[in-house]
């Protein structure tokens, strides 16, 4: 065992720093079907003053909704069927985006269902938070913002 504080290759042994560092966020995509576009609206409303310090982004529909209900400025793509979902794609491939916050219908087909996946898959490649349901959008929230 090693003795505390020894240096070993230029890094300290024993000593462990901890610290809560939330991430600097730029931008929050906001997307919600529409069966969840009153859950988005309360999301936003509940975490207001944490979104109101980020710029969102948002599919045609949702942002209108979030800017009516809240207040929030949000600047608004397409629809999702009419491809904003590949829209926000683009943004979060250019590193505009750092949290999705997608509230799925997992209970109704979408027409659009390849744009989703692409979306989706987006978030993987780039390593991007992605929240899929309110339980996991108030985490995302909580930890990050």
């Amino acid at each position: 065992m090693i003795p505390e504080g020894i240096v070993n290759k230029g890094h300290r042994i024993g000593v462990v720093k901890r610290t809560k560092k939330k991430l600097k966020v730029k931008g929050i995509a906001l997307i919600a079907h529409d069966a969840k576009k009153i859950d988005m609206v309360m999301l936003a409303n509940k975490y207001k003053d944490k979104l109101a310090q980020c710029e969102l982004i948002a599919t045609g529909t949702t942002g209108k909704t979030i800017e009516l209900k809240t207040g929030l400025e949000v600047k608004q793509m397409l629809s999702g069927p009419d491809g904003g979902d590949l829209q926000i794609a683009g943004l979060i491939a250019s590193g505009e985006i750092d949290i999705v916050i997608f509230l799925r219908d997992p209970l109704t087909a979408q027409p659009h269902d390849p744009d989703i996946s692409a979306l989706l898959r987006v978030c993987d490649v780039h390593d991007i938070p992605l929240a899929t349901n309110h339980a996991t959008a108030e985490a995302l929230i909580g930890a990050l913002l």
